[in-house]
């Protein structure tokens, strides 16, 4: 296979990404355990602003104290208009770290969610998790499942917008969070929701693995940001349960433990979905493997490439692919509320 050409990143990204990957290795403890304190060295905080930034507010919303399971609010300020034809839609995002860093108010998510919100025109409810080693998996997807039932039960929420459109929500997520979507898309599946309407799944170079070592994997790892396979064995490590494999269903979704591979046909009701992949990121083959998988089972998704993105690029406004990336979600938005509309 032609190896891909060299990958240019401006020296500002070079800094931020090193920083942080310096920061997720130095905290990384061999007993599989972080060191929080270090890393709130490293993971700057942004907090809510009820003051317009960019013409959107934000604003922490709890949901259940006893797990520290919270939201940020991001509403764009209306035009006043907020007749029916003209309310926003709402996107639950989950954010990427690894299932064990960051949170909702770190500020590079912080940032990237005021961005969503101000160019989608759409109201952004930024999921804070509980993280791994402390809560392993299925701590993460039950909190991300929860916020949603949260908005979709709760009559009043202070500070949740009339001209939020719960029959038109999204479910989005980066890297950790984009796995995060595909179960909370399958969990609400079986679910029956009072108010919300999930209509697309946003997948952004979604966090899958296993534990065969892919094209991808050896021909990238180390040799572009963030992703090395070290960071990412420790990761699923801490993440999934103890004396699992990579190859649980929660890595590996159409691995050889996977339910859709025993034969009887699963049905598995989710809503159209679009995924994002870089071809400088090492995770791309599982991330097709992944279409791939929804294909099989007869699933509406369509998967978009950048050629030359890395993991995270799009955190940084500045580089080219950014904009592509906003416009094609746009697209794929418009195009199922188009579609929720004719149903």
């Amino acid at each position: 296979m032609a190896s891909n050409p060299k990958l240019s990143i401006p020296w500002k990204i070079k800094l931020h990404i090193s920083t942080l990957a310096f920061g997720v290795d130095i905290t990384r403890r061999s007993d599989g355990t972080v060191n929080r304190f270090l890393m709130s060295l490293f993971d700057v905080k942004s907090p809510p602003s009820n003051k317009p930034i960019s013409g959107v507010t934000a604003t922490d919303i709890t949901v259940d104290k006893a797990r520290n399971l919270w939201f940020r609010l991001y509403t764009p300020i209306s035009d006043g208009d907020t007749s029916s034809t003209n309310t926003m839609p709402v996107i639950f995002y989950f954010h990427g770290g690894g299932f064990a860093y960051l949170s909702a108010d770190s500020k590079p998510l912080d940032e990237f969610c005021y961005g969503l919100a101000r160019l989608l025109s759409a109201i952004v409810v930024s999921v804070n998790y509980r993280l791994a080693p402390e809560n392993r998996y299925p701590a993460q997807p039950e909190d991300c499942f929860d916020t949603v039932k949260f908005i979709d039960e709760t009559t009043s929420i202070l500070g949740f917008p009339s001209y939020a459109n719960l029959k038109n929500c999204f479910l989005a997520g980066d890297s950790a969070g984009g796995n995060l979507v595909h179960h909370v898309m399958v969990k609400a599946s079986q679910h029956k929701f009072r108010n919300v309407k999930l209509i697309g799944g946003i997948l952004i170079q979604p966090y899958f693995g296993g534990e065969e070592r892919t094209e991808s994997e050896i021909r990238l790892s180390g040799k572009v940001p963030y992703v090395t396979m070290d960071r990412t064995d420790w990761m699923w490590k801490v993440y999934l349960p103890e004396g699992s494999d990579r190859d649980h269903p929660a890595s590996n979704v159409f691995g050889p433990n996977s339910e859709y591979n025993s034969g009887q046909e699963i049905p598995i009701r989710i809503p159209p979905s679009v995924i994002f992949v870089g071809g400088f990121d090492p995770l791309i083959d599982w991330q097709k493997r992944y279409y791939e998988g929804l294909k099989k089972l007869g699933k509406e998704v369509n998967l978009i490439e950048y050629p030359n993105a890395f993991h995270t690029f799009y955190v940084y406004p500045e580089l080219p692919e950014f904009s592509l990336f906003i416009n094609d979600v746009k697209d794929f938005m418009q195009k199922q509320i188009v579609a929720a509309a004719n149903n």
